[in-house]
């Protein structure tokens, strides 16, 4: 497996529903080099760019809102129809039931609200490499999962 340590290739997208957090992260990872090819406000328009674009994001960063009932069934239709895109969650939610949905789906890094730009990089970096990686609030959460699946 070859390794990325240079993120200047690296092509992300967003879903996210106009978070002033992730428009700061947006700029930041720009700035960086990092090449963000769109970004959505839900996830049904996000799949439905993702079929309209010629190469893939190797990222997707999806700001999760579960006050939206059908947000699950979506996820997995997203993963279902785009299994090779690696899946960062970035949500206020700590819970046990919430974080192993989102594991079970798939997902490859879960960064809680107030993570920065650096934890999006160090996220990004490490899901392309093959690893997992997960804010510390909820880290012992993805253990168990992992450790009991």
């Amino acid at each position: 497996m070859e390794t990325v340590n240079n993120l200047d290739q690296t092509s992300i997208a967003f879903i996210n529903d106009k978070s002033p957090i992730l428009d700061l992260t947006n700029n930041d990872l720009v700035a960086s080099g990092i090449n963000v090819l769109f970004r959505s406000e839900n996830i049904e328009d996000g799949i439905s760019q993702l079929s309209s674009l010629k190469t893939l994001p190797k990222v997707f960063i999806i700001d999760l809102d579960f006050h939206d009932m059908i947000v699950l069934t979506q996820l997995r239709e997203l993963r279902t129809k785009y299994p090779n895109i690696k899946l960062i969650a970035y949500s206020d939610i700590d819970v046990d039931k919430t974080v192993k949905a989102v594991l079970e789906i798939g997902f490859e890094s879960y960064l809680l609200i107030g993570s920065d730009t650096d934890d999006f990089k160090k996220a990004i970096e490490v899901i392309i490499n093959g690893g997992r990686y997960f804010s510390v609030g909820i880290a012992k959460i993805a253990q168990e999962y992992f450790t009991d699946n």
